[in-house]
């Protein structure tokens, strides 16, 4: 049986959310209740006391009849009550049939979803096609000793650590609405710096939202000096995962790295909190660039990242191309093609708009 679920069905969203053997913030209601690109529903397919469970966001395509499925901003693919690796064959086919019938219901042409790097989503989606490695993710792996997660550290890293402690900066957890101000004031100037896209340009009142809830531990992080703020973070923490969800860095404490201090600090209160993984993503657009080697400075331990890709219906897909005149072999990293608008400057983890 398939279900269902809309933004409407709270209690039902997180039933299925809670008991699921692994899942992470980004799957909660309260997370895809903040989302205004389009409709989430929650795809819920039940199998005698088994069920897989898929939140998306359905988007209607303009001027037409059809419509496409895409993901909330960050890492969701599907989750089950048992663990990926565990769910069996029959009932991995059964959910690809009446997922299948679903999209050809709903008149869906393409789906797009970020897979979370720590479950292993694909092997149940790779029975459709259209897994798409995009890159690396470095993790720390907080299982270890502080001291063993020191050891790896490049000694550039170490170096602006030991800088930030002999300096006397410090870390303070702050909670409210005068945090969420501080943090948007370093994280606004950090998107400015480095040219983000609209895609990126939260509003404060967003910040407020999406601390603001019970679904998850919503945590903001603040590295002063003195009175100072120099950085700020939000992170997420869930079933063990520490999620470095968004950071802002003032450019004028850009040359003393409080990132780094930053993240050291947030593995010893992982450390505390009973943490097994904090993630700190890759570089821009997942390319191996100098943002991506920065973060390689604090761990050795990085986790393929990777989306579905997938085309439901062919024929329309190719016809909304036709449409708009784009060639479906051009060479863009852009999911679905027909949605592209060379116009705009996308720093998209996923590439999809």
């Amino acid at each position: 049986m398939l279900k269902l679920l809309t933004i409407h069905d709270k209690t039902e969203w997180n039933f299925y959310v809670k008991n699921s053997a692994e899942y992470d913030f980004y799957h909660t209601w309260h997370y895809h209740s903040l989302d205004t690109s389009g409709s989430p529903i929650l795809v819920v397919y039940i199998e005698n006391e088994n069920y897989i469970a898929f939140p998306l966001i359905k988007r209607q395509i303009p001027g037409t009849v059809y419509c496409d499925l895409t993901c909330v901003y960050g890492y969701t693919g599907p989750i089950s009550n048992k663990r990926m690796e565990q769910l069996e064959d029959p009932l991995m086919e059964n959910f690809k049939v009446a997922f299948l019938d679903f999209l050809k219901a709903e008149n869906c042409v393409s789906v797009f979803s970020r897979l979370n790097i720590f479950f292993k989503q694909s092997l149940l989606l790779e029975r459709f096609g259209g897994i798409y490695d995009n890159g690396l993710s470095v993790v720390l792996d907080l299982s270890i000793s502080i001291e063993a997660q020191r050891k790896k550290y490049r000694q550039s890293t170490i170096d602006a650590i030991k800088r930030s402690w002999k300096m006397g900066f410090r870390l303070i957890e702050e909670r409210g609405d005068d945090a969420i101000a501080l943090f948007f004031d370093a994280y606004k100037e950090n998107m400015e710096r480095i040219g983000a896209s609209d895609y990126y340009l939260f509003n404060e009142e967003y910040f407020k939202k999406i601390t603001n809830t019970d679904e998850y531990d919503a945590r903001v992080f603040i590295v002063y000096d003195g009175d100072k703020v120099m950085a700020s973070t939000i992170v997420m923490l869930t079933n063990g995962i520490i999620e470095a969800h968004l950071l802002g860095t003032r450019t004028e404490y850009m040359r003393f790295s409080p990132f780094k201090f930053l993240v050291d600090e947030i593995t010893v209160i992982g450390r505390s909190l009973g943490m097994r993984y904090y993630n700190l993503g890759g570089g821009i657009g997942y390319k191996q660039d100098s943002l991506f080697f920065g973060k390689l400075g604090l761990s050795d331990l990085t986790m393929d990242y990777k989306s579905w890709r997938f085309i439901a219906n062919p024929e329309i897909y190719q016809q909304l191309l036709d449409d708009k005149g784009i060639d479906k072999n051009l060479d863009v990293d852009f999911f679905p093609l027909y949605r592209y608008n060379p116009t705009l400057t996308v720093l998209s983890e996923g590439k999809e708009n």
